[in-house]
């Protein structure tokens, strides 16, 4: 049994520790925000914040997780109300949508870190892959939330 919060709210999660936590998330948790997209850390899809830090739940261990913080895209806001999420709207960023959930958590975890970070900042923060290459847009709507005009 490991124990630990989700969007503040605290669980327990019945499964082997070396479980990933995506999968204690989507199939113990019934919390379906998170994606799976790879399976080894490279695409960002299931990026969920853990203590504050954005980690690739696809390969991150429940165990890891024990007595920490976990915030997946449904704790970011039940209402698509964050400042992020505005802009992603505003922006027009999704076209297939499946990778924007760990898109918005890693561009989160970046103005978390900096405020207003540049296009350099922005590149080298956001590594998630998008097959419908939504990058120009994905940078614009981290500017938009930044400048606070989501």
């Amino acid at each position: 049994m490991t124990r630990f919060s989700v969007n503040g709210r605290s669980v327990n999660v019945d499964a082997d520790a070396e479980t990933p936590l995506l999968w204690a998330l989507r199939d113990h948790l019934g919390m379906t925000g998170t994606k799976f997209g790879c399976g080894i850390a490279a695409c960002g899809a299931c990026t969920v914040h853990v203590d504050g830090a954005p980690v690739r739940s696809c390969s991150f261990p429940l165990g890891a997780a024990a007595g920490k913080q976990v915030l997946t895209i449904e704790g970011l806001s039940p209402d698509r109300s964050h400042p992020l999420q505005q802009a992603w709207i505003a922006e027009q960023v999704p076209q297939c949508g499946y990778c924007q959930s760990g898109m918005i958590m890693a561009a989160a975890a970046l103005l978390k870190a900096k405020s207003h970070p540049t296009d350099a900042d922005i590149d080298a923060a956001i590594t998630n892959l998008c097959r419908c290459g939504t990058y120009a847009r994905v940078r614009s709507a981290i500017h938009r939330a930044a400048r606070g005009k989501a």
